[in-house]
């Protein structure tokens, strides 16, 4: 799970983006920390970047298929 320590950094929101699945190998959207949807596993990615393949890491049965969810988003302006 996301770690942080200074709530002022930190604004919850409502936005849609948190709540897509994206399939392993595409581009991520926004930057941010994805977390896989099975696992729980997180990474760090820059806009437009590819998420990781389907080979990046692998699950347990029962875990379902590897989907990154967008859980911090890192505005910039």
């Amino acid at each position: 799970m996301a770690l942080y320590k200074y709530s002022t950094y930190l604004t919850p929101s409502a936005n849609d983006a948190f709540d897509t699945l994206h399939e392993p190998g595409t581009r991520a959207p926004d930057a941010g920390i994805y977390r896989c949807h099975g696992c729980g596993h997180e990474i760090g990615i820059a806009h437009a970047h590819i998420l990781p393949p389907q080979n990046h890491h692998q699950h347990g049965y029962g875990q379902g298929p590897i989907q990154w969810r967008l859980v911090v988003f890192a505005q910039h302006t």
